[in-house]
């Protein structure tokens, strides 16, 4: 068995879990998601906890155990608190703004860089160089976070760009100069 996967998953009281022909399907707060599961995986329901369970132990079907229990306890996780990930700009002029749907980004190019946000997923900016996103589905916010940070991902040099909160660059001596 996997160390992860035999780990039971409490569930929230305002948290609905429906576990049909290989699909689970999670109802909560702020969402629903759904995700299928491969038929070596089962999962049972008794009184407030999940258990994943793997009808066949072997190498691969431990991985996907542990990875399954995962995915189960973070669309519980997402649905009931909802994840978060802050962006924070760094650089001379670099602004954030939302207008309706889109992401407005002013990341030193002669254009603003216009991202239009998913189904699913808010965004707000704070003071012009901070960006919270939040989601339910930690997939899609990753995802979507990502996107966001490849347009100026940050630079050893001077440390501008677009970073993770509490992020640390590995800064580098720039040019030594004549001798």
């Amino acid at each position: 068995m996997s160390r992860i996967g035999k780990l039971p998953i409490k569930i929230p009281t305002n948290v609905d879990v429906t576990n049909g022909n290989s699909i689970v399907e999670v109802k909560g707060k702020f969402g629903t998601l759904e995700r299928t599961i491969p038929e070596i995986i089962e999962v049972e329901q008794t009184d407030g906890t999940l258990i994943v369970s793997v009808k066949k132990d072997t190498r691969t079907n431990k991985g996907l155990h542990g990875l399954y229990r995962t995915l189960i306890n973070n669309m519980i996780i997402g649905v009931s608190e909802q994840f978060l990930i802050t962006l924070m700009l760094q650089g001379v002029g670099y602004r954030a703004n939302v207008q309706g749907n889109t992401l407005v980004l002013n990341l030193g190019f002669s254009h603003p860089v216009n991202i239009d946000i998913p189904n699913g997923i808010t965004v707000e900016v704070i003071q012009n160089t901070t960006i919270n996103i939040k989601a339910c589905d930690k997939e899609q916010l990753g995802l979507f976070a990502a996107k966001v940070r490849s347009w100026r991902p940050p630079e050893p040099y001077k440390g501008k760009g677009i970073l993770y909160k509490g992020e640390q660059i590995l800064r580098k001596a720039g040019k030594s100069g004549k001798k």
